[in-house]
């Protein structure tokens, strides 16, 4: 009995840190010393006054992250699956981000790989995506990705 006990005891806690999740907002992807490039609603400051309509690359992501799972809100850019699932897409933080120019820099947006394959129908409002998140540097036709997240659950997102 002891030995249950013990083992018990010693068991708990693993199972406690194996389901945290940290619930992260877009601006929490951003480092704290960066964080002025951004307005009160975590959108980029961007100069629609300029010539060039690029994609800013000023920015680092914040690699203390890398290995942590996270549940994050988003719009999603389909970009792999079929007429019934997505199994790769962008997460962007504002409707619209990447379709229209400038797309957001690379610290605000996640590739993410979700293996089962999102339903479609759920694809089109903001949703929450669940995963671990990786630091990492992406290049795709659509913009500079700093984020890899390998997605296990889409959540619907509520704004409480």
């Amino acid at each position: 009995m002891k030995k249950w006990l013990i083992l018990l005891c010693c068991w708990l806690p693993l199972m406690g840190h194996a389901s945290d999740v940290l619930t992260l907002d877009w601006i929490d992807l951003v480092p704290e010393q960066e964080r002025q490039q951004f307005n009160s609603n975590s959108m980029p400051v961007l100069d629609h006054n300029s010539a060039a309509v690029k994609q800013s690359m000023i920015g680092k992501v914040r690699t203390e992250l890398n290995g942590s799972k996270v549940k994050i809100p988003g719009f999603v850019i389909p970009l792999e699956g079929d007429d019934k699932a997505v199994t790769e897409f962008l997460l962007v933080p504002y409707f619209g981000a990447c379709i229209h120019v400038p797309p957001p820099p690379p610290n605000q947006i996640i590739y993410v790989k979700f293996e089962k394959g999102a339903p479609i129908q759920q694809l089109w409002d903001v949703v929450y995506v669940v995963g671990t998140l990786q630091t990492q540097h992406i290049s795709h036709d659509m913009a500079e990705v700093g984020y890899l997240l390998e997605g296990t659950a889409l959540e619907e997102y509520d704004d409480m």
